[in-house]
């Protein structure tokens, strides 16, 4: 009797039991956003971008003559600004009762903005629309990766100076000091040329890898060295032995430039190759 009992109870499991079991669908985690940054409180500074007289006033409240206004782009919204000295918030819509209107005046280039002054801050730092365009804040990790970036390209273009052959140098130089060069030995090549790369190391750089500076300064050589003749009007180019012509200068272009893109041509590699001998 039993076990008839317990095959019922069986049977009725089975029959009572779905059909197929859905399997839980997976959850979904959400990607967790990045914080942004919190405000710090602490000291900051400011500096002018460019030249810059000894006092300049930067424009601290919104009128019709020179709008200050900040666009929150999330909402979609445009907000008027104000400096005032007794308000928490730069935004004239948080701010509440009688306003004492400050100035924002810069000496000698640069202000400097105490911890105790967060409305002034946060109108220079977050909404001022002329912040990285008539001023920067300053800072120090930002200053430290400018300076490093200078100093690498400078030592970049010195090394590349010292392992400079001397009519390579010749050619760079003369960019900077015309046909003087000519008359400079081999020692004041070299300092000329150190210096250079020290002073302005990014243009250095340039011109070390410009083709066009070689054969420009080629072209230079050959006239300089009755190799070839430029006309009167510096739209000719001739053999100066024979007088045949090598080539027209399109107008309104450098003559020796014109020369170095010849030098390029089927033609002008076989007059390179000429004038290359000839100058050795």
């Amino acid at each position: 009797m039993a076990k008839k009992q317990i095959s019922e109870i069986s049977e009725t499991v089975i029959m009572d039991a779905p059909e197929t079991i859905k399997a839980e669908a997976p959850k979904q985690i959400k990607k967790q956003e990045p914080a942004k940054p919190e405000w710090e409180i602490k000291d900051r500074s400011y500096y002018l971008i460019g030249h810059h007289p000894l006092t300049f006033q930067l424009p601290s409240r919104h009128s019709l003559r020179k709008p200050l206004l900040w666009f929150d782009q999330e909402k979609g919204e445009q907000f008027e600004l104000r400096y005032a000295t007794n308000q928490n918030s730069p935004l004239v819509k948080e701010q509440k009762g009688q306003s004492t209107l400050g100035h924002i005046i810069f000496t000698e280039g640069t202000l400097f903005v105490p911890k105790e002054q967060q409305n002034l801050q946060k109108l220079l730092s977050i909404y001022h629309p002329l912040k990285n365009k008539k001023y920067r804040e300053f800072d120090a990790q930002q200053v430290a990766e400018v300076d490093l970036d200078d100093i690498e390209t400078e030592i970049n273009a010195l090394n590349l100076a010292l392992d400079i052959d001397i009519d390579h140098a010749e050619s760079i130089l003369r960019v900077e000091l015309g046909s003087a060069v000519s008359k400079m030995s081999t020692k004041e090549l070299k300092r000329d040329l150190l210096l250079f790369a020290k002073r302005n190391p990014v243009l250095f750089i340039e011109l070390a890898n410009d083709e066009n500076v070689q054969l420009r300064n080629l072209a230079i050589r050959a006239s300089e060295a009755g190799i070839i003749t430029l006309s009167q009007d510096q739209r000719t180019f001739t053999w100066a032995s024979t007088g045949r012509k090598l080539m027209t200068v399109p107008f309104d272009e450098n003559p020796y430039s014109a020369m170095a893109a010849y030098f390029k041509t089927d033609e002008g590699v076989e007059v390179f190759r000429s004038i290359e001998k000839k100058l050795k």
